[in-house]
């Protein structure tokens, strides 16, 4: 049982909650995505002032199973890369109706238009975006079973560490 304080005119009001309300309809429909795109992992790498560098974000399937999930995650991502701050992208899972071509070109499209395509039976990607000096992606298409490539991460302009993907 959870206790809740809220403070009062002469003192404080205690809420208890014993379980989920119980709703008075025919049918309860959970969002299982947005719960999956909420626990999505990510690792941020901060200076030791504070300052964000970079983030590793690990596409999950809420990620992608709405036109809300994949448009907040594009425009988190694009957002960071408007901020200075470095990232590296994994999608494990196949393109979806939303990114016909993986996640890579969603993002890109937000801050330059380019045609991206997919090779044939390499369509998880795995993305390093650099912020400075030049906005650039370094995009490696994957296959179902091969081994992951060790992939860049930037910290500060050209300086990154190679990120061993395989090996975690």
């Amino acid at each position: 049982m959870d206790e809740f304080e809220f403070p009062g005119g002469d003192g404080s009001v205690s809420l208890m909650a014993d379980a989920p309300p119980q709703p008075q309809t025919s049918f309860v429909i959970a969002a299982e995505t947005e719960r999956y795109a909420s626990k999505a992992n990510r690792v941020a790498i901060r200076h030791s002032l504070g300052k964000l560098l970079a983030v590793i974000k690990l596409v999950s399937p809420g990620n992608k199973g709405s036109q809300y999930a994949m448009r907040s995650f594009v425009q988190k991502t694009v957002g960071l890369r408007y901020d200075d701050v470095n990232a590296l992208i994994i999608d494990p899972f196949p393109p979806s109706d939303r990114d016909p071509q993986g996640i890579h070109p969603a993002i890109w499209d937000e801050i330059m238009e380019a045609t991206f395509v997919l090779p044939p039976l390499r369509n998880r990607t795995r993305v390093s975006y650099q912020t400075l000096p030049v906005k650039t992606a370094y995009v490696e298409p994957v296959a179902v079973g091969s081994p992951l490539p060790d992939m860049p991460l930037f910290l500060h302009g050209d300086f990154y560490v190679n990120v061993p993907l395989e090996a975690t």
